[in-house]
């Protein structure tokens, strides 16, 4: 681990279940964590504000030992790293406190070189894998974990897909390139399907993914005319091709299954049409409704974003709005996230059929000016989905920043989970001189938040 004399020391807690022994004994010991907490305005009576009921931490496991209890020998050199960036989603396994998370690509930071920023993999042989934790007390506790990997058994990784699509990756100081990889999957959202097997989404393509209950690649669902070749598992060509316009870094992050079975994706960011500067200034997303019997999109809907100093008082950057989670909630309603780094709400939304801009003018990128351009879309006869807010997060003391996974405990309560980043920072500081990963000291948390009213 880390050499360094002042970082702060978390306490390793252990992987329980599918897991080599050996590893699970090495790492079992007892942790500390923040704990369950109320919030002011409850202690004082106030019952109609939300409030924070319970935290809990996942402490310090090496991602190596993590990665090479599941794939023997994929990770060679952890620079120090923990086992983090669990929080990308969260997905109820079914008993009290028990969910399925997924981990995104791996460590990733930033390094200007020369003026420009690399994108660095410091682990490179990094898995992406589907985690399942309880909570308990004031614990996260890993109970098992299911590594992603190809047709022929071999880890998909979370290196970029495409040169020249996406960013190219460079070693730990942005010094050395690493190799593209086709099977690469930044995995953020997932669900569960009653056969065992699991739905994730990515950012890379964006793409949606189907694997089994042991983690195989079964089928990648990518937009049409984007060419994946040597991938080692299925690749469909079955979404818009308009979403091959994605921002970099915001394809797919938001995931959920409606009670019927349909699946609803989330555009994280505005695609960039018809360029960069359209997408950044934008305020209008997409979601779209996939079905797993047909394996197509049935549906996809225009999603405006509230102004961004309305999500995040003093932000002013529009670019910063991202939908990170979706939550099924009803027949065709969902909670939908917007968030900043620093703060998230909560809305209401109804997938009406009115709503459904599919095969359109605006899944055509020759449609001037095109739907992200437009400054207020309804008044443009787009039939933007109508939202209600639920909670803002933002005034909820004791929710951590960067939310991106939430799950519905019950009718009045969500659990939330956090990325860390795996502990990682941008810039040439985030490794020691050793090499080592100076960490950012952010824990990974899930907390409980009791809501005044049913959602």
């Amino acid at each position: 681990m880390s050499p360094h004399a002042a970082r702060k020391r978390r306490v390793r807690r252990s992987l329980a279940v599918g897991v080599p022994l050996a590893v699970a004994t090495a790492m079992a010991v007892t942790g500390t964590a923040m704990g369950s907490q109320q919030s002011a305005d409850h202690q004082h009576g106030a019952h109609k504000k939300a409030r924070v009921t319970h935290t809990a931490t996942l402490g310090d496991i090496p991602l190596g030992t993590f990665s090479n209890s599941l794939l023997p020998g994929t990770v060679d050199n952890d620079r120090g790293v923990d086992l983090g960036g669990i929080g990308s989603d969260l997905y109820p396994a079914g008993r009290k406190g028990e969910f399925w998370t997924v981990t995104d690509r791996g460590p990733n930071g930033q390094i200007k070189v020369d003026g420009k920023k690399r994108r660095t993999f410091p682990v490179p042989g990094f898995d992406p894998a589907i985690v399942k934790i309880r909570v308990s007390g004031e614990t996260v506790k890993v109970l098992s974990a299911v590594p992603i990997t190809t047709s022929s058994g071999k880890p998909v990784t979370g290196l970029p897909n495409q040169k020249g699509r996406d960013e190219a990756p460079y070693t730990y100081d942005a010094r050395k390139p690493l190799s593209y990889d086709p099977n690469g999957l930044d995995t953020e959202g997932l669900v569960r399907a009653a056969d065992g097997s699991f739905w994730l989404v990515d950012e890379y393509g964006p793409s949606l993914i189907h694997v089994s209950a042991r983690g195989k690649v079964l089928k990648r669902y990518v937009p049409e005319g984007l060419d994946l070749r040597g991938a080692d598992y299925p690749v469909v060509e079955a979404l818009p091709g308009i979403l091959s316009h994605r921002k970099t870094n915001r394809g797919f992050e938001g995931l959920t299954q409606l009670p019927g079975g349909d699946l609803v994706m989330a555009v994280q960011s505005p695609l960039s049409l018809p360029d960069e500067d359209a997408g950044e200034a934008s305020r209008t997303t997409r979601l779209l409704r996939f079905s797993p019997k047909k394996q197509a999109v049935t549906a996809e809907y225009a999603y405006r974003f509230d102004p961004v100093d309305v999500v995040d008082p003093g932000e002013d950057d529009t670019s910063e709005l991202k939908i990170s989670s979706v939550v099924a909630v009803g027949r065709d309603r969902l909670l939908v996230q917007e968030r900043t780094d620093k703060a998230a709400r909560l809305q209401s939304v109804t997938l009406d059929r009115r709503s459904n801009i599919l095969g359109g003018k605006w899944d055509s990128d020759t449609t001037k000016p095109s739907l992200e351009q437009l400054d207020d879309p309804a008044a443009s006869g787009v039939p933007v989905l109508r939202k209600r807010l639920v909670v803002d997060l933002g005034k909820v003391d004791g929710v951590p920043g960067k939310i991106e996974g939430v799950a519905k405990v019950d009718e009045r309560t969500l659990a939330l989970i956090n990325d860390n980043d795996f502990g990682m920072t941008d810039g040439p500081e985030a490794f020691d001189k050793n090499g080592r990963l100076v960490d950012s000291d952010v824990e990974t948390t899930v907390t409980y938040v009791k809501l005044p009213r049913k959602f």
